[in-house]
């Protein structure tokens, strides 16, 4: 008899969470603008991928497990892909404005994509704070069905996906920071 009226309470918490998730996507879809039009907001958070990709400079592995807690922004690029090598400079500046306890870029250099090749454009490009992760079989980048370069994936706290962006996008655009704002909870 107990289990039946805990019933109407469990259905709220389902339509309350629910309703949240919804509420996120009414709340980012009228701020895509531009070239984050083409932002793709999930209506339910995605299953956490279960990925590992090669710390910056061959320092080791690192996982998605590594940014628990943090929004985080997955970009798949390559150091040949010239859309990406466009946006990488606008990603930083994002990372820039809003890196910190929240929020994390996650740079994933996939396919072939030499270290010293990467360092040379970070620092041509007078990046400094964006991590020189590679993912060089691609493992990561299939695990995320990227098909194409740039992929942008953005993560929630508990490392599931809730929006994806295929193409480049500018990311340093009011759009793009109106929308990391608002998950952040950070003023625009």
């Amino acid at each position: 008899m107990r289990l039946f009226r805990l019933i109407p309470l469990y259905m709220a918490l389902a339509l309350g969470a629910n309703a949240a998730l919804a509420t996120d996507a009414e709340t980012l879809g009228p701020l895509r603008d531009g070239t984050l039009k083409r932002l793709i907001l999930h209506k339910e958070p995605k299953p956490a991928k279960t990925i590992e990709f090669q710390l910056e400079d061959e320092g080791g592995v690192g996982t998605l497990e590594d940014y628990a807690g943090k929004y985080v922004l997955v970009n798949f690029w390559a150091t040949w892909c010239a859309p990406c090598r466009k946006e990488m400079p606008q990603i930083a500046e994002l990372q820039e404005e809003f890196g910190g306890d929240k929020f994390e870029v996650l740079t994933l250099a996939t396919g072939r994509n030499s270290p010293a090749g990467i360092k040379k454009f970070f620092e041509e490009n007078g990046i400094d704070n964006l991590p020189r992760h590679q993912d060089p079989g691609s493992a990561a980048a299939r695990e995320f069905g990227v098909v194409a370069l740039p992929i942008t994936v953005i993560l929630d706290p508990e490392g599931q996906e809730i929006a994806r962006l295929i193409g480049d996008a500018e990311w340093n655009s009011e759009s793009a920071k109106a929308i990391i704002a608002t998950l952040v909870g950070a003023e625009s």
